[in-house]
């Protein structure tokens, strides 16, 4: 018989579940916590939510079992939204070949003939699927559920950098047939210089006196963004943007419901206005992506790449010159 709760209430929980912050918790007797429901369950919710991890917990040798526990885990949750929909995302696929596999008999080999395999259609997503069973197994392993992590030591496909610099007449074309919050996302992103989920995520409260708070979800950086007459409009103009009668937004950017956009909400938009740009201007390129505009903005930026390294952001001057596209004018000789 288990250990009386000094809560007489919680007294009809199942053994070792617990109430967390946002939801019902179980803790297993070797540590760590794994998630059972939402807070909003009903008592046979939870119990049923317990006794079906019960029946699963055969399967945690296998590596679809270590996936579950990482993605139940405190370092799961503490990762970005957005991370944490890339690594669900990224999961499908890594299941798909090594989910009923014993994490355990996983070798270097094994990943490496997944990505060679992988690497055939896009050797990005290879990189990125990588990295994430490599993450997982890093999490296991520094917990004592798994023995190695198979991925160290299988080099990743090389990756090309960047170098598209969106011109001002593609900008303007592009940002001409856009609707108002493909505007003020684009316009965001430029004059800050910052991500697309940085900016979706920007709330009024960071509007202030001296400029717009913006910080970094990557680097964790935190910087004020000075006012300027261009910038200002920006904000004057998602004041604008709709709203359904009797409804508010915490955010800059909102839908007509005052919800923030999601990166998928959005990009639809993003996307079809690039195919409206293609239809109206098709003498131009539209062959770029909305972070493009970040190095655009890094660009188009006057002064020393250590000068655009303090504006940026960025952690050192490496990133930034990844950033950095435009090319130089040089004078031939004779002609300095």
């Amino acid at each position: 018989m288990g250990r009386k709760r000094s809560k007489p209430a919680d007294n009809w929980m199942p053994p070792r579940t617990y109430r967390g912050r946002s939801a019902y918790e179980f803790k297993p007797k070797l540590g760590g916590t794994l998630r059972l429901c939402d807070l909003t369950a009903t008592p046979s919710q939870v119990w049923a939510a317990y006794e079906a991890l019960l029946n699963h917990k055969q399967d945690e040798s296998i590596f679809s079992g270590l996936v579950e526990q990482f993605f139940n885990s405190g370092d799961f949750v503490e990762l970005a939204g957005e991370t944490q929909k890339d690594y669900r995302k990224y999961a499908q696929n890594a299941l798909a070949v090594f989910g009923k596999m014993s994490a355990d008999k996983i070798k270097p080999e094994h990943i490496r003939k997944y990505m060679d395999h992988r690497g055939v259609k896009s050797r990005i997503q290879a990189n990125r699927e990588k990295a994430f069973i490599s993450r997982v197994f890093r999490w296991g392993y520094e917990r004592g559920k798994v023995k190695m992590n198979p991925c160290q030591g299988v080099k990743q496909f090389k990756e090309i950098a960047r170098t598209r610099y969106i011109t001002h007449k593609e900008y303007d074309a592009l940002y001409h047939v856009s609707p108002w919050v493909v505007q003020i996302a684009m316009e965001l992103a430029y004059l800050c210089c910052a991500r697309q989920s940085d900016i979706l995520a920007l709330r009024k409260e960071h509007v202030l006196e001296e400029g717009i708070l913006l910080q970094q979800s990557k680097t964790g950086v935190a910087q004020i963004k000075g006012w300027t007459e261009r910038l200002r409009a920006v904000i004057n103009q998602a004041k604008s943007l709709p709203l359904n009668t009797g409804m508010s937004s915490i955010f800059v950017i909102h839908q007509v419901s005052g919800a923030r956009y999601t990166r998928d909400g959005f990009n639809s938009r993003w996307l079809k206005a690039k195919q409206e740009a293609k239809m109206k201007y098709p003498e131009l390129a539209f062959d770029f992506t909305f972070h493009d505009l970040k190095a655009k903005g890094i660009s188009d930026l006057e002064g020393t790449l250590y000068e655009k390294q303090t504006i940026s952001g960025h952690k050192n001057v490496a990133q930034t010159a990844r950033y950095d596209r435009k090319i130089n004018v040089v004078p031939v000789v004779g002609g300095q």
